[in-house]
């Protein structure tokens, strides 16, 4: 049985031991012209033994040892030795090697790689981040229309590129800062065709797009405005805890959601709990009058109706409300065009944030959560809420992985949103499973490359979720 399956290659003999193969093997061919001037002509001139990792096999390592011959051309004099096909130009292993290391360190630690293999962990740093470069210039996202611009936390705070359009991520970035985002909205190809930007209240977002994307329309997305009356709502309501009963205080926790809630979404029996809530807490039912009358603001249809609803909203919260809903305020006044830039157009990132929860007390507000979500939310507890968001399983899964492993992970695990599928129900993603029998030859990788708009969103946790990572590593 010829173990090694190379081609050019004649294998020798090969020897097995507790956790190495050891594989003998020569060229199958002798050279016969120069590789400096290209003549017939060439006389041997030594020899030397040359080790080269190769895939692992039946879950040992695997070095192949070929003996190389030194040539001297009789025309030009030089001597030169014979190349070795299938060996990567840089190092001594393997192309199916570097291609296994790469695809291999996408879901697993550069260590636990490196282990398998039988080289230093940097060396399958530098091999995974040639990978990435590779796949990623061959993969060649298409710049949306509409893009947006989010925050999320991998391993620590990322800035994440969106197609609105397809509900895409075609790109995350190590860093949020001006600098970084600035740079990567220059090098989108033909980045003038961009029509619309949404972002949350981040500065340094709004700067680079009017550095780099003049002509863009820039909304700031209204589920940030939302969360800051949600925010300051559930603050009067933690407020009137400390005068309620024990057992008063267990019912506002399990009920507060209801006062988060739109009212036309509540149902019959919720209404009847908010109600009393409301009836029984003046100051809870004044909180909750002008989180409505907020909500509302975002009902109408125009730009100057959004304007004056604001100005109205603003004269009816008393003094005493000031403080919990301030933040809102300011908000609108500092972003007031970017905020009522969405008045024009209604595009906002809504499917995004509505992946995304704040980590707060059990039971807590979800800080980034769409209306719709909110009632989501009604009837999950503990860790089961907790699995259904985004950011929490991010969080959980950065653990043992570098940035550019869950850059990686996310952008090239999975197939891409084609060219043409239009904004519909998310496939699930074609995972690329590596199929180990007997020898290392028999690898075989489902799955192909075809990316146009980046990953769908729905399928970011389902990536992370499969991960099994562990660890700590920045």
């Amino acid at each position: 049985m010829d173990i090694l399956q190379l081609n050019d290659f004649d294998l020798i003999r090969f020897a097995e031991e507790d956790h190495e193969f050891h594989i003998y093997a020569k060229l199958s061919y002798e050279t016969s012209h120069c590789k400096h001037c290209g003549k017939y002509g060439v006389v041997g001139f030594g020899r030397r033994e040359q080790v080269i990792k190769d895939l692992p096999r039946l879950g040992k390592r695997s070095s192949v040892y070929v003996e190389t011959r030194r040539w001297r051309c009789k025309h030009c004099g030089k001597t030169f030795y014979e190349e070795l096909p299938h060996v990567d130009e840089k190092r001594r292993m393997t192309n199916r090697l570097v291609q296994w290391i790469g695809e291999q360190a996408v879901r697993r630690t550069n260590s636990s790689v490196a282990e398998d293999v039988g080289v230093a962990e940097g060396t399958v740093r530098l091999v995974f981040a040639e990978y990435v470069q590779r796949k990623y210039a061959a993969t060649g996202f298409a710049t949306p229309r509409w893009l947006g611009i989010d925050g999320i936390h991998l391993i620590k705070p990322r800035c994440v590129l969106i197609n609105v359009e397809k509900l895409t991520a075609f790109d995350i970035l190590k860093g949020r800062d001006e600098t970084t985002v600035a740079e990567r909205l220059a090098c989108l190809d033909h980045r003038q065709n961009i029509e619309l930007l949404t972002i949350d209240m981040w500065r340094p977002y709004r700067d680079a797009a009017a550095a780099v994307l003049p002509n863009a329309a820039v909304v700031v997305d209204k589920f940030h405005m939302i969360r800051m009356l949600n925010v300051a709502c559930e603050t009067v309501s933690k407020a009137l805890r400390a005068d309620l009963t024990p057992a008063e205080r267990r019912r506002l926790v399990n009920d507060h959601l209801l006062i988060l809630k739109r009212e036309h979404h509540l149902s019959d029996k919720e209404q009847i709990t908010l109600c009393r809530w409301l009836e029984n807490q003046p100051v809870l039912a004044l909180a909750h009058k002008i989180k409505e009358a907020g909500y509302r603001i975002y009902d109408a249809k125009r730009r100057d109706d959004a304007k004056l609803a604001f100005e109205e909203w603003c004269a009816a919260v008393p003094q005493e409300m000031k403080s919990a809903f301030g933040d809102f305020e300011q908000a609108w006044r500092a972003w007031s065009e970017e905020i009522l830039a969405y008045f024009d157009c209604h595009a906002n990132n809504a499917y995004t944030e509505s992946l995304k929860v704040f980590h707060g007390s059990s039971g807590g507000v979800s800080a980034f959560c769409s209306e719709n979500e909110l009632s989501k939310q009604q009837g999950l507890k503990g860790s089961r809420r907790r699995r259904n968001y985004l950011i929490s399983t991010t969080k959980r899964g950065g653990r043992g992985h570098s940035f550019e492993a869950l850059r990686a992970k996310v952008l090239f695990s999975g197939r891409s949103e084609h060219k043409g599928t239009g904004r519909q129900a998310f496939p699930q993603m074609l995972r690329r499973d590596i199929n180990m029998a007997k020898t290392a030859h028999e690898m075989c990788v489902s799955g192909h490359y075809e990316a146009r708009f980046g990953t769908p969103l729905s399928t970011f946790l389902e990536i992370l979720n499969d991960s099994g990572f562990d660890g700590d590593q920045s």
